[in-house]
């Protein structure tokens, strides 16, 4: 046995073991985005004052480790929180692929009391739910059920000992899988068929979860539109008739929904997690540091805002957006995504790399050519669709102008375009409040499977290049 000292703690380690899997073991949670494979280099830490991917370091001797500093991410809801403790109390909990939002509801006044966020702890395993998946099949369920279980309980914890009855939950199908502590190996292979869709009752304490007697979760459309998308379509008002709006929550999976009054067809697009930071070389979570806003003014000088207003570390996925629509719009990335330089610096240590713009051109053309391949589909013009909304973790700090610049969103919705922040957060208070059959969305809206889709097929490489946006 070998030791493995971080300050003042030592941990046992075998020798062979992967680092990781020791600070995993012992609570030290280390980010592993791209799942251990050692590409996304998110994992690093000091050994013997030498920097290590903890992923690929083997212990083969006692070491010293020095762990660099973690912020929780930045999570703007958009619930108002009216502070009033009322008698009739419930939770409204949404697990996103990246942070989790727990709410104190009054079922008395209809609105939340207060509101907690926090990073989802499974982004140890895995940035995005594949990753995760993947997990899950070489491994199982355990552990990422029992980090999930043991921060919603810590989150609980922060109200008191209030009495509450019930938890209202939701989340897309691989996260509630994972809550719940149900194996979802069989979503990430074909036919991607989920163990259950439907909503789930549970006792609390059957799953772990303490200070609350009964779950309920939300049910879900599809395999990759779950049900933190039908609680965002549970938020937003219906269209009237004839009309159609858009739902787009731009995370590390973006599902996208174009719904009428009585129908719909949703679907989910391959975005990867370049928007949370994970295959960005500069990239990183919504935490102190992150470049989130960029201008390039008329004289050619560069500016950025930072979360915190802290020094410069990387940059974040409002941030990405801003840079590449400034650096095209100055011809400094061309319309095939070339730049002559191979780093465009930002600050200290930062830069955009041109594989950064590879991946922002996969990303934007996948969401993009979705839009369009749902409006095709359905026979929808710009014309038809009264509204675009825009979920997701970064939609508080999105920029609509610039993410149309860049190639992410159609030019012609920009004007219709509202950002919502955390509608499934937002959709499950409602919901918890009001009740409400939801059945008037699972079972009318349709899955559409892009990877089968031949007008997906063209549109995504037609949407890859910049040059329709500056034409």
């Amino acid at each position: 046995m070998f030791k493995v000292k971080i300050g003042k703690t030592v941990y046992s380690a075998s020798g062979g073991e992967i680092l990781s899997a020791v600070l995993n073991r012992n609570g030290e949670n280390i980010e592993h985005l791209c799942g251990g494979k050692g590409t996304c280099g998110k994992c690093k830490v000091k050994v013997n004052g030498k920097e290590e991917l903890s992923c690929r370091y083997v212990i083969s001797s006692d070491i010293e480790v020095e762990l660099y500093e973690r912020s929780e991410i930045l999570s703007e809801t958009g619930a108002k929180e009216s502070g009033k403790v009322t008698e009739n109390l419930c939770f409204a909990l949404d697990i996103g692929t990246t942070t989790l939002a727990l709410a104190l509801v009054s079922l008395d006044e209809k609105k939340a009391v207060k509101v907690v966020t926090a990073s989802n702890p499974q982004r140890t395993y895995g940035a995005d739910i594949m990753t995760r998946i993947d997990y899950c099949q070489k491994n199982s369920v355990t552990d990422l059920n029992k980090v999930i279980i043991a921060e919603i309980n810590k989150m609980i914890a922060q109200f008191g000992d209030l009495g509450i009855n019930t938890m209202y939950v939701s989340g897309n199908a691989t996260m509630l899988h994972l809550f719940f502590g149900i194996d979802c190996s069989s979503i990430g292979v074909a036919p991607y068929t989920p163990v259950f869709l439907e909503s789930k009752a549970e006792k609390a304490s059957s799953l772990g979860i303490s200070g609350i007697e009964n779950v309920i979760s939300l049910p879900s459309v599809s395999s990759f539109v779950g049900a933190d998308i039908v609680a965002g379509l549970n938020y937003i008002d219906t269209p009237e008739e004839g009309k159609y709006n858009l739902l787009i929550d731009l995370g590390t999976n973006a599902e996208i929904v174009l719904y009428s009054a009585s129908r719909g067809l949703a679907t989910a697009a391959a975005a990867g997690p370049c928007f949370e930071g994970a295959n960005i070389s500069c990239g990183m979570s919504a935490t102190p540091g992150a470049i989130y806003a960029f201008e390039i003014d008329e004289d050619g000088n560069a500016t950025y805002k930072t979360i915190g207003n802290a020094p410069a570390k990387g940059l974040c996925g409002t941030g990405l957006i801003d840079i590449i629509a400034e650096l095209v719009a100055n011809e400094t990335i061309d319309e095939t995504g070339y730049m002559d330089d191979d780093e465009y610096p930002l600050a200290e240590g930062v830069s955009l790399s041109g594989g950064d713009i590879r991946q922002y051109q996969l990303a934007k053309s996948a969401v993009y050519s979705a839009v369009l391949t749902l409006m095709k589909t359905e026979n929808v013009g710009f014309d038809d669709i009264s509204a675009m909304y825009i979920s997701g973790g970064f939609s508080a700090k999105i920029s609509i102008s610039n993410a149309v610049k860049s190639g992410l969103l159609p030019a012609e919705l920009a004007d219709k375009t509202v950002a919502l922040n955390n509608s499934s957060l937002l959709g499950t208070i409602k919901f918890a409040c009001e009740g409400g059959d939801l059945s008037r969305f699972t079972d009318v809206i349709k899955y559409v499977d892009l990877s089968a889709n031949p007008y997906f097929t063209d549109l995504f490489v037609e949407n890859m290049m910049f040059e329709p946006y500056f034409s």
